[in-house]
């Protein structure tokens, strides 16, 4: 198919295909390790970030081959970039919301979370499932769309309405997990438990590690409900730097700091599976809590 049918344009500029080159290395680069990590600590809950960096991954792979196209883009590639860098970050809410019910508990702070601990987990899940359904649903719509046939004339609109409402979702839900953690700690903080004040729990860094995540992927979120709000002939589509630095970095900072405090610590002191120390050693007998 060409670049342009049915008053469908793949892209308003020609895609870099250095830059999309960079970002495959570094997705490739920081996914292997998560994925290293999790095989070795056994930190399953873990699974949908690491599915989130291979989506990535390939998400810049299809915008290499868009690149390489320019000027005749053919739908196959547009496809792969825009759905799977769309959805991957509702991967990773998904491990980071399972991440904070698992750290209430190791503190022993449950009477200090704004949700039930046997729900939080259920509840931003859902809300995060929920999101993911949305933006997938809106970009196979936008996709039907794109393929241009008259009979789904309206179908890239109604997938660009959708898309946003899946995002606004993920901006609702992330905004109330970051306001509960953040609450969860300063209550922590102000009454401390025999948990949370033990020098084997690192709690705190585990908890800053899901604060600047959830801001990250709250920023991007931001701006790309602009975007699709803007449409195709917006400032936001039309320049290609924002999805590199309001998506890709963000997203790519994201798993650095998962993988400089990775989760299996508190996995490991939960019981469950192994951790790893500073100097790659494995702990093999984790603390029961």
């Amino acid at each position: 198919m060409s670049s342009t049918h049915a008053g469908w344009t793949a892209y308003q500029y020609y895609p870099s295909m250095g830059a999309a080159i960079l970002f495959i290395i570094l997705f490739a680069v920081v996914t292997l390790l998560h994925t290293y990590h999790l095989l070795r600590t056994r930190t399953w809950f873990f699974i949908p970030l690491v599915i989130g960096g291979y989506f990535e991954f390939v998400g810049y792979i299809g915008r290499a081959m868009s690149a390489q196209q320019s000027p005749n883009w053919t739908t196959g590639p547009y496809i792969i970039q825009s759905t799977l860098l769309l959805i991957a970050p509702a991967l990773f809410a998904a491990s980071i919301y399972m991440e904070l019910g698992r750290i209430i508990v190791l503190v022993q702070g449950e009477k200090f979370a704004l949700v039930r601990v046997n729900w939080t987990t259920k509840i931003f899940v859902a809300g995060d499932v929920l999101s993911f359904l949305m933006q997938a649903s809106g970009a196979g719509l936008m996709v039907s769309g794109a393929n241009g046939s008259s009979s789904d004339g309206g179908s890239a609109s109604t997938g660009q309405n959708v898309i946003i409402g899946g995002l606004f979702v993920q901006i609702i839900f992330f905004g109330f997990f970051l306001v509960s953690a953040l609450l969860f700690q300063h209550r922590l903080t102000s009454h401390s438990t025999a948990a949370s004040v033990a020098d084997h729990y690192p709690w705190r860094k585990h908890l800053f590690a899901l604060h600047s995540s959830s801001l990250l992927v709250l920023v991007r979120s931001i701006v790309r409900v602009v975007e699709y709000i803007q449409g195709t002939d917006g400032f936001v589509m039309s320049n290609e730097v924002f999805i590199y630095v309001f998506d890709g970095l963000l997203m790519f900072v994201l798993m650095v700091i998962f993988v400089v405090i990775h989760p299996s610590e508190i996995n490991c002191l939960l019981g469950r599976g192994t951790s790893m120390t500073k100097d790659g050693l494995r702990i093999t007998e984790p603390v029961m809590v």
